[in-house]
């Protein structure tokens, strides 16, 4: 079973062409601009938005730039937007549609993680997840992927210890920052989330906001545990690309290692 992209045209170009232009264009950003931010570190996780590409998509970039091994997998965890339900769900599709050809589902992995785990299966069409594909396919050419999706009562934290415990992994965090506040307000309530990110400090990273909370608190909780670390990468807000100062969101890129 393949899984439809529903998101692709909207918060990404669904022409190849169109897309690897965009990538290109974020390239040309780091390397004018942005190449203290690429970083020599064997990164186990990332933390990425999932907004459209023209609001997020350099900042999620700046992020995939920062890997440099070849992972034999990627394990995508975001929260659900659409659908409310407990704990997480695993899709189980065999292969992933994106503008820039299939991405194959790591079937193996996927039994081995149910063998460990409860998941329900539910067909989501996420886009916190689905806007990372493109993203992977480009920079990993042949990388097999695994698809979470979280609501309520998640419990994270022991799926993503045995994620990071695997050196063949890379483990993704999809999560967005503030919705919807001014650009004043925003940056306050952002600066929390990413002091608290950068410091390992969850009761920092709470007082501000973030609509893939749940998924950031257990990345820190086994960081902590595991004695890694956070370097960031990128932050800004919607009001940055359109000047609108008086509602935006706000995206931030990490690396974990």
């Amino acid at each position: 079973m393949k899984r439809k992209m529903s998101v692709e045209g909207a918060f990404y170009p669904n022409d190849s062409k169109e897309l690897n232009s965009s990538f290109n264009y974020f390239n040309e950003i780091i390397e004018q601009h942005f190449k203290n931010k690429l970083y020599d570190e064997e990164v186990k996780a990332l933390i990425v938005p999932h907004a459209g590409y023209v609001y997020s998509g350099f900042t999620a970039n700046l992020a995939y730039r920062n890997i440099k091994q070849m992972p034999k997998r990627v394990v995508v965890i975001g929260p659900s937007h659409r659908i409310a339900f407990d704990g997480v769900s695993m899709s189980e599709y065999e292969n992933y549609k994106t503008p820039l050809g299939n991405i194959e589902a790591d079937i193996d992995y996927m039994r081995f993680l149910k063998s460990q785990f409860d998941f329900t299966c539910i067909d989501h069409q996420e886009h916190s997840t689905e806007v990372q594909f493109p993203f992977i396919k480009h920079y990993f050419l042949n990388t097999k992927l695994v698809e979470l999706i979280y609501s309520h009562n998640s419990h994270l934290e022991e799926i993503i210890e045995i994620i990071l415990n695997d050196r063949d992994n890379l483990l993704i965090i999809s999560t967005d920052l503030s919705h919807f506040y001014t650009q004043e307000k925003a940056n306050v309530l952002d600066n929390q989330c990413i002091k608290g990110i950068e410091n390992l400090d969850i009761q920092t990273l709470q007082s501000g906001e973030a609509c893939g909370m749940p998924g950031v608190v257990a990345l820190l909780h086994v960081a902590k545990k595991n004695a890694l670390h956070v370097k960031s990468l990128d932050y800004r807000t919607s009001g940055d690309i359109t000047g609108e100062a008086k509602s935006v969101v706000g995206y931030y890129s990490a690396i974990i290692y």
